[in-house]
């Protein structure tokens, strides 16, 4: 029997440009790599060689609650054009009691693809949340 409990997941950070920022939600923190499939004609197997291959990285989804005057996700989106792509290096930070990190993943040269602020309902007291999907070249993920 194991002697400590698993992680909690809903004590988090994510960290951008220097600034840590407040989320709800976060996903699409998943890793996946492509099958290579080779057979040569000599072979004397009937089956094929799989090697790994190139590896891919889903979008991730950052949502949060929306506030009055905090204009932070839409600065990011506008500062991102045809031309010119303003790229982040993000760390989000699974915390321990402590607020120190026990799960670190580190995103590299993240720019925001997809911005949705939050559906309008005037039958519903829930909070707004508004949420922002970004694209990256790389995610690697550190452990204590």
């Amino acid at each position: 029997m194991a002697e400590k409990y698993p992680i909690p997941k809903f004590h988090f950070q994510v960290e951008w440009g220097g600034s840590k920022i407040g989320f709800t939600e976060v996903s699409g923190l998943d890793l996946e790599r492509e099958v290579i499939e080779y057979r040569d004609g000599a072979s004397v197997e009937y089956s094929k060689l799989k090697m790994p291959g190139l590896t891919n990285h889903s979008n991730i989804t950052l949502k949060r609650g929306s506030f009055e005057k905090d204009n932070e996700f839409y600065t990011w989106w506008i500062a991102n054009k045809l031309d010119t792509v303003e790229r982040r290096d993000l760390i989000i930070s699974l915390l321990n009691e402590d607020h120190e990190p026990v799960i670190t993943w580190k995103v590299k040269n993240a720019w925001p693809s997809k911005i949705q602020p939050t559906d309008l309902k005037a039958d519903d007291n829930s909070i707004a949340i508004e949420s922002m999907e970004i694209v990256h070249e790389g995610l690697t993920i550190e452990n204590g």
